[in-house]
C-alpha cells in the first residue's frame, strides 16, 4: 500500500485475520501512525489498554493511543483490534503480511462504509471492459 501524508484509513477490525503491517520506507522520514482500540462485546471501542507486538516486542497503548512505526518497523494486529493509520513526515510504502481472509465478510468498519464508492457515470467510456461489449 502507498499511504500518502494526510490520507487516513477508516477505523476497522477483523474477526479472523491477523496482519503484520510493515513501514517499508517512503518519502521524507515517512513514519506510519496507527491509532488502536480493542473491540468491546457490541463491536464498539473498548476502554481497555491495547497490547501489541512491534518487531516481536510487546508494547502497550492506552485506548485510542498511537504506535508510530519508523522505516523498517512493523506491528502485529490481531483479530478484534480496531485500527486506523496514516503517514506523517512524508509518504509511506506499507507492506501487509496476513492470514487468509475474505474482504467481503471479515472487514468490520466502525462507521459503515460501502465496499466500493458509488460511481456516477457522467462520461461515455473511453474503453470498454470485456463484460461491457455485449451491451455496447
Amino acid at each position: 500500500m502507498f499511504v500518502r501524508q494526510g490520507q487516513v484509513t477508516p477505523f476497522h477490525c477483523h474477526a479472523r485475520k491477523t496482519e503484520d503491517i510493515i513501514n517499508r520506507g517512503g518519502r521524507g522520514t515517512g513514519r506510519l501512525v496507527l491509532q488502536l482500540y480493542n473491540s468491546d462485546q457490541g463491536g464498539g471501542f473498548a476502554q481497555s489498554q491495547v497490547s501489541v507486538a512491534c518487531d516481536g516486542v510487546q508494547r502497550v497503548a492506552e485506548p485510542g493511543g498511537t504506535i508510530i512505526l519508523g522505516p523498517g518497523e512493523s506491528i502485529t494486529l490481531t483479530p478484534y483490534l480496531y485500527h486506523t493509520f496514516y503517514a506523517v513526515d512524508g509518504d509511506c510504502l506499507v507492506g501487509e503480511v496476513s492470514s487468509v481472509n475474505d474482504d467481503d465478510t471479515d472487514n468490520y468498519f466502525k462507521e459503515p462504509l460501502p465496499r466500493y464508492p458509488e460511481i456516477v457515470e457522467d462520461e461515455p467510456p473511453a474503453r470498454l471492459l470485456c463484460t461491457e461489449y455485449p451491451a455496447a
